[in-house]
């Protein structure tokens, strides 16, 4: 019998499969979302399958990230979505609406429903009782024609929270405290499960944040059970009938527990260049601040930004700090306003921004040259933020606004007198805002409005029977997407036009890679089209996008051999027919080198047959085999049928 809230849920939604860690599970999906900075490619893949409507029961489409209109592209890509919702069946939540995670706890979160989203923070939705997963566009694009979702079976971990958390620590440092413990490759192969007597003073909002934030921890995602606290968030969106209990039914199924008590928690910050490079906000006080930003998907709640408000009123922001405010949702917007908050940060010299991503994922924000910038933000992997070099702290929203009222960081106990904020009896619930789905008939009749950026997927090809090729690049551990293809208000605008943003392929690791690998395929070695790329641990890990798989793919990269993989990334290789292998002896990782050519005899037939260890030549000048190492790939039949295809659309049209 079921007894974690993850196994309930998953119970309920089992399609095939059993709950045993390490198997190969499906799940039904109940709701579907995307955002703009990958729904577009989601869209489509989903185009490309043939289906005349969206099948779960709630599917919306999220324009969050991507709010920069420097030229036609961004206009035509929100066109485009806005138009594909209409025609297929989906929500639409337009610019300035709202980050999708905030937006879709108030609109639709429901406690025991499952969501798949093109955002690797989609576990958010896990603080409203929700088992939700990030994932690549096109396992969404899968779900929305009502097929299931595939995962490897998580351990269950168990966080059992006590205590209270004292004035001026808040939930952001109880995830930051988890990051310190975990580190950003503890949670890989778990979902963390939160239980606990403390439960009962963490609100909904709080424990998004938390949950949200698990992504970093890389586990496959976060829940917390439907409690009290679940029925008054849920009453508070006017939403009581979506409400049900959701409770685990004994701790002795976890396959660990760890104990955090809350009370003995202080004010922390992740210091630059990883989020789980964590130290007491003491051990860095001092350090002169010339930027705060507030928001994003972990801390841009009513909750957070009225805290921030309270703690500003009657102040200054120091001459020195630039401080802007990134609102969740125009409800969070809203609702501040109303409750009189808006003035205070006004006065105070704080900028408010239309609710959305901004910063986080470096549109716009970038900090000055060696400035350094402290962020309620959820990552800080070096030039995420739009600047090479920078210098960003994660923080609590009250250790922020310490930061933005004396200029550096320091503790926020300095404030003074924690603030109370009181959620009010009822929130303004403006509906407004958010495009409800056309009646079938109707959609049907909808044109498809499409920009000259908007490029139509490309045909992938099978799996050779032997293959041969080039190393094109060799990189080393925690290599994330970023790295792999970066985000930013120059890249971002490409995102549906896989030519064009192939360009920036590896750029932050490589800057000549795509020329280089360009020169390879176009010239003497016409016998090598294709390449392999080498890593380290935790390769990939970072956002859901599938650019970067499918960018690499667009170019020839046919296999990856690392030491470890990050969970969705390795999901995106497998779903565009990339080959992920990892070592089977770390140390052969020192024999690999870029420009060696490298072979996988008979590799069709080995991975159709099952083999789980292969051999890996490495070929010398005269094409004669130097060494041969041994080399893991762990998949599926139905992945290895896929890779063996050319990728997951070639499955699902049938080979």
């Amino acid at each position: 019998m079921a007894k974690t809230i993850t196994e309930q849920i998953m119970q309920a939604h089992l399609v095939a499969g059993r709950l045993e860690p390490g198997a190969e599970v499906a799940f039904k999906i109940d709701h579907t979302l995307t955002q703009d900075a990958t729904g577009t490619l989601a869209y489509l893949e989903f185009e490309a399958m043939g289906v005349d409507r969206a099948k779960p029961e709630v599917a919306v489409s999220y324009v969050d990230h991507n709010l920069l209109q420097t030229d036609f592209r961004n206009a035509d890509d929100h066109r485009f979505l806005r138009t594909i919702a209409a025609r297929y069946g989906l929500w639409f939540s337009p610019p300035g609406n709202g980050i999708s995670h905030q937006v879709h706890l108030e609109r639709f979160g429901a406690p025991g429903k499952t969501l798949i989203g093109s955002d690797s923070h989609t576990p958010t939705a896990g603080g409203g009782g929700m088992l939700a997963f990030g994932a690549g566009g096109l396992d969404v694009a899968l779900a929305l024609a009502g097929q299931p979702f595939y995962l490897v079976m998580p351990e269950i971990l168990g966080v059992r929270l006590t205590g209270k958390l004292p004035s001026w620590v808040s939930a952001k440092d109880v995830i930051l405290e988890l990051l310190r413990r975990l580190t950003v490759k503890g949670g890989r192969g778990k979902i963390l499960e939160y239980f606990g007597p403390a439960l009962k003073f963490l609100s909904v909002p709080e424990r998004a944040g938390i949950a949200n934030m698990g992504a970093e921890l890389g586990a496959t995602t976060s829940v917390f059970p439907a409690d009290e606290q679940t029925g008054k968030f849920l009453r508070l969106q006017g939403r009581e009938a979506d409400f049900r209990i959701l409770e685990n039914k004994g701790q002795g199924d976890y396959a660990q527990v760890i104990e955090v008590d809350l009370a003995a928690l202080e004010p922390l910050v992740a210091c630059p260049g990883s989020p789980d490079n964590v130290v007491p906000v003491r051990e860095a006080a001092g350090t002169e601040v010339e930027q705060v930003l507030i928001g994003s998907c972990a801390n841009s709640s009513f909750r957070d930004l009225m805290v921030v408000a309270k703690a500003l009123t009657g102040r200054q922001v120091h001459p020195r700090v630039s401080l802007e405010i990134n609102p969740g949702s125009r409800q969070v917007l809203e609702n501040l306003a109303l409750a009189g908050a808006l003035v205070p940060l006004l006065e105070a010299g704080a900028k408010i921004m239309p609710p959305g991503c901004w910063g986080c994922i470096g549109m716009g924000q970038a900090p000055g040259t060696g400035a350094v910038s402290v962020r309620t933000f959820t990552r800080n992997f070096p030039g995420r933020s739009g600047t090479k070099g920078d210098l960003v702290y994660l923080a609590s929203p009250e250790t922020a606004a310490a930061a933005a009222v004396f200029g550096e960081l320091t503790d926020p106990r300095r404030l003074g007198d924690y603030p109370k904020v009181a959620a009010p009896r009822r929130f303004l619930v403006n509906g407004r805002h958010i495009i409800p789905p056309l009646p079938e008939k109707e959609a049907r009749g909808v044109e498809v409005l499409r920009g000259p950026n908007i490029v139509p997927f490309p045909e992938l090809t099978p799996l050779p029977d032997t293959w041969r090729g080039k190393v094109w690049l060799k990189a080393g551990d925690n290599v994330t997407t970023d790295d792999i293809l970066p985000a930013g208000s120059h890249i971002l605008p490409l995102r549906s036009n896989l030519p064009a943003i192939s360009q920036y392929t590896f750029s932050r690791l490589d800057p000549g890679f795509v020329q280089r690998v360009g020169d390879l395929v176009s010239g003497e070695e016409q016998v090598l089209r294709e390449g392999a790329i080498i890593g380290g641990e935790n390769y990939g890990q970072g956002s859901s996008r599938e650019h970067a798989a499918l960018a690499p793919r667009y170019l020839g990269v046919r296999l990856k051999l690392v030491k470890s993989f990050a969970r969705i990334h390795l999901a995106n290789l497998i779903n565009f027919g990339i080959l992920p292998l990892t070592f089977e002896d770390p140390e052969d990782y020192h024999h690999l080198h870029e420009d060696q050519v490298v072979e996988l005899p008979h590799i069709r037939e080995r991975l159709l047959n099952g083999e789980d260890r292969l051999p890996f030549n490495i070929l010398g000048p005269d094409g004669l085999k130097e060494r041969e190492i041994r080399v893991k790939v762990d998949l599926s039949d139905r992945q290895r049928r896929m890779i063996a295809l050319g990728g997951a659309l070639n499955l699902v049209r049938g080979g």
